[in-house]
Formats: structure tokens, C-alpha cells, sequence
């Protein structure tokens, strides 16, 4: 339901389609490359207000609403923006978002809201991520933002996982009466927000201001905490909590099991080289403190959005040549257009049908030089990609010093092994009875995002978690 319904809004709509048009400003790839600072400058007002003013407001439910996962109010929140009520607009995103400061700058707006937005079909979409940005940015800037606290229940809940997920089950809970407890096994709350998703594309003074939110709120915080190791689910029971929420995401690197060589000095995997690469020292975990060494030809092996920001991370830390590896061709990579477009602005380049079979190593013993055979595209596989097949006989090498393997990611299956009675399924993905709730086969304990889904969207995972929240809600309200 739209709280500004589009059918009573007196508004020229063919006259609106055809206004002028901003594209997203960024700074230029020879300057952005020499920082680690947001690559996209933010509108000002009177350009966020043109630009909203561009949006024809279809009937509800409108398409943007429908693609985005939240479903957020996106037609009224340009309304507001038009008539320059920001703070208004912001508080739209508030009501069925967790992180619109978030979603804003990573959401991949071009196959969600914006690529739904019927002025696609003749015109440039409305640049609804952007405007989102703004807005909830000037809100923080001017009127900040207090999360509504319910009525206290007395009642505590336990969230394992300060990544997008638990902060949106923390989010609805807190905002319900309980007391909620995040267990983080790094030093820093965020997961993939912090350790993750360079700065580039996420401040971290935008996420610092987003958790300090979350302790005003009194969510409390317990860092460096790994549970399954240094506590239980059992455990967390046994200390009072009522409820649990599993939101761990999917933090453990994919390998190349096939390859010989890739425990080489000079090979990373993608976390590792991203977590050292763009966190500050005082946030790094103790097994990740020694220096990043990065050389000047750099192979980023994989096709998704961590491969653009293994090359984009690269090119910041010096190296000359960055070359993306990836057996399909440009059609087939699941890694949004946009970040692919940046990498390429700033200097990497992209090989396609090439698939890795052998790390080489120099006299020295570090990397020299990757082995390489030519792909084509066979069949469809299960999920309608067609499988690349290897070109017998037309191997080759690749000069290079350091390699990053970005093949994808699975969950830690070490929650389905510590914790009785909670069922697990292709390698460590947490079931669940009810996807639309996220109960598991273990009473009381709930999960969402990233751990049930395998690999997804920021904004997914905050779905999952704050559909799981009302329904510890509605459990624990139940319980006798």
C-alpha cells in the first residue's frame, strides 16, 4: 500500500517521462583509483529533486515495489523527495528496511527497482537507488535517526552473525520489546558490510553511524565470539535466551580443489585478500594481521560482484596489470553490469573461456605464472547455463604474481555439527521448516540470509532476518 496512492496525484505523466535525465555521477577512474573513498558522488537537493520528479507514479502496487525485495514505498518516497520533505522520505525507506543506507549504495538497483521501472522502455529509468541514498544520508546529516523501541518483554533472544541478516532480526526485535544479543565472531559487528563489501562502494563512517544506531537502541554486542567453538546454541539456552537467531551468512571461500598450486605464497582467496586489502588494522582478526603483499600482475580468477571488487581492490593497491580469468563468456558471469563497467573504467581487463588448471611457481618459490586452458560452451547445465568444456590441447600461461581465487562462497558447517537436533544440507546450509519464517528443525532456533540461501543479496539477507524476527515474535508470544 502506498502511503501517497499514485491515482489521486494530479500529475503529467507523459511530460514527466520525457524531463531530462541524470546519469550516476562518479568520480573519475583516475582519481577514484588512488583512494579507497565512495566512488559515486551523492546528489544535492535540487538535483535529487529533479530527479524523483522524473518518477510517473504507476498504480499500486507499482513495479518498482514489486522487484524490490523489501517491497519499500519507493513511489511515495519520490514524492517526498520532490516536494523536498527528505526526512520524510527517509522515514518511508525506515518502515520496511533495516539498512536503506546500505541498500541504497550496493542493492544491484539495475535487475531490482530500477531495471522494473517502466521508463525503461523508452527512457532511463528513475535513479531510485541513488535517491534512496540521499535521502536517508541528509536525514543522518540533519534529523538522525532513533529506532522505535516496543514495550520491554523481559524476554532475551540471542542473534549469532552481525552481517545483514542478523541486523535486520536485531533490527524488528528490538523494535518488539527484547533484549537482543549479537554474537560476532570477528572483532568489528557488520560481517560482509565491514568485511566484505570494500569501501569503494561502502564508507565505513556510512556502517559506523548505522551501528551506533543499533547501540542507542540497546542492542548489546559480543565480539570475537565464535559459536560452535567458543559456545553453543545449547550453550546460549542455558544462559537465559529464549530464542536464537542463525544469521552467519556464507563466509567460506570455494576452492580449486583441482588445481595444483594454490597454497603458493602469492595466492589468496578472495576474503582474505578483501578483508586485508580495505579494513583498517584495529578491526583486522588476529589470523589476518600480516601485511598484504600484492604484486604488479594480478589474476582475479571467478565472474560474480567479489571478482570486480578483487580487481577494483587491486588497482588501489598499486598493480599494473589486473586481468579477470573466467571460464564462460561476459553473458553467462552472475556479477552485476555496473561494477563490471567501473572495474573496466579503471583499468582491468576481462578474459573470457579461460579456466585455470595450474599455479606455477618461480624460483624463488612464489608465484610466477598461472596455467591455463581455452573453454567452450556445451550444453545448459541445471540452472540453464550452458556448461563450459574444456579445448583440448590449447593450454597456455599467464604471467603473474599474485592470484585471487573469487569463486564463491558456502557457509561454516560447524552450527549443524555442535548443535543437536538442527538439520543441515549441501555443506553446511542451514534448513528450514518455513522459508517465509525461517524455523528450522530445532525448536526455538530460527535462521535467514545468506546460511539458508547460499550466496545472495545484502538486501535478501535482511529480509530473511527480519522475517524471522516476527516470527520469534510470534513464538515467543506463544510459548507457555
Amino acid at each position: 500500500m502506498q502511503a501517497v496512492p499514485s491515482e489521486f496525484l494530479d500529475i503529467d505523466r507523459k511530460a514527466r517521462a520525457n524531463k531530462p535525465f541524470f546519469d550516476l555521477d562518479l568520480r573519475p577512474p583516475e582519481v577514484r583509483t588512488c583512494d579507497f573513498d565512495d566512488v559515486v558522488i551523492n546528489f544535492d537537493p535540487e538535483r535529487a529533486m529533479l530527479e524523483a520528479a522524473r518518477c510517473i507514479h504507476c498504480p499500486d502496487p507499482a513495479p518498482c515495489m514489486v522487484a524490490c525485495p523489501t517491497s519499500n514505498d519507493i513511489p511515495s518516497a519520490m514524492w517526498l523527495i520532490e516536494q523536498g520533505k527528505f526526512v520524510e522520505a527517509a522515514n518511508i525507506y525506515h518502515q520496511t528496511s533495516s539498512l536503506p543506507e546500505i541498500c541504497g549504495r550496493v542493492c544491484p538497483h539495475e535487475a531490482l527497482c530500477q531495471g522494473s521501472c517502466v521508463l525503461n522502455k523508452h527512457h532511463q529509468p528513475v535513479l531510485t537507488g541513488q535517491l534512496e541514498t540521499f535521502a536517508v544520508d541528509h536525514e543522518r546529516r540533519t534529523a538522525g535517526y532513533v529506532i522505535p523501541l516496543g514495550t520491554p518483554t523481559g524476554k532475551r533472544v540471542a542473534v549469532i552473525g552481525a552481517g545483514p541478516a542478523g541486523l535486520g532480526c536485531a533490527d524488528l526485535l528490538v523494535q518488539k520489546g527484547y533484549e537482543v544479543t549479537i554474537f560476532e565472531s570477528k572483532p568489528a559487528p557488520g560481517g560482509l558490510l565491514v568485511y566484505g563489501i570494500p569501501n569503494f562502494k561502502l564508507p565505513k563512517d556510512v556502517w559506523i553511524e548505522k551501528w551506533e544506531e543499533f547501540e542507542r537502541a540497546g542492542v548489546k554486542f559480543v565480539p570475537n565470539t565464535y559459536i560452535g567453538k567458543d559456545k553453543t546454541i545449547d550453550g546460549l539456552f542455558a544462559e537465559g535466551f529464549e530464542a536464537v537467531f542463525i544469521g552467519v551468512g556464507s563466509e567460506i571461500d570455494a576452492k580449486m580443489e583441482d588445481a595444483p598450486g594454490t597454497d603458493l605464497p602469492g595466492v589468496y582467496e578472495a576474503t582474505d585478500f578483501l578483508i586485508r586489502g580495505n579494513v583498517e588494522k584495529n578491526l583486522l582478526p588476529e589470523n589476518m594481521k600480516e601485511p598484504l603483499k600484492v604484486g604488479n600482475r594480478v589474476v582475479v580468477i571467478g565472474g560474480g560482484d567479489t571478482a570486480s571488487d578483487c580487481l577494483r581492490t587491486a588497482l588501489r593497491l598499486g598493480s599494473e596489470e589486473v586481468t579477470c580469468l573466467y571460464r564462460r563468456t561476459e553473458k553467462e558471469m552472475p556479477g552485476g553490469k555496473k561494477d563490471r563497467k567501473m572495474a573496466r573504467e579503471e583499468g582491468a581487463k576481462y578474459r573470457f573461456l579461460t579456466q585455470p588448471v595450474k599455479f606455477i611457481a618461480g624460483e624463488d618459490g612464489q608465484l610466477a605464472a598461472v596455467e591455463c586452458i581455452e573453454m567452450r560452451l556445451g550444453e545448459p547445465d541445471a540452472k540453464g547455463r550452458r556448461r563450459p568444456v574444456p579445448l583440448e590441447g590449447s593450454n597456455f600461461s599467464i604471467a603473474c604474481d599474485t592470484a585471487i581465487l573469487a569463486l564463491g562462497y558456502w557457509p561454516d558447517p560447524i552450527l549443524g555439527k555442535t548443535t543437536p537436533d538442527l538439520e543441515v544440507h549441501d555443506w553446511g546450509l542451514i534448513s528450514v521448516r518455513n522459508k517465509a519464517t525461517g524455523a528450522t528443525s530445532r525448536q526455538g532456533v530460527f535462521s535467514g540470509g545468506d546460511c539458508v540461501t547460499g550466496p545472495d543479496l545484502v538486501v535478501t539477507a535482511m529480509v530473511g532476518g527480519r522475517n524471522a524476527a516476527l516470527a520469534i515474535d510470534e513464538y515467543l508470544r506463544n510459548k507457555k
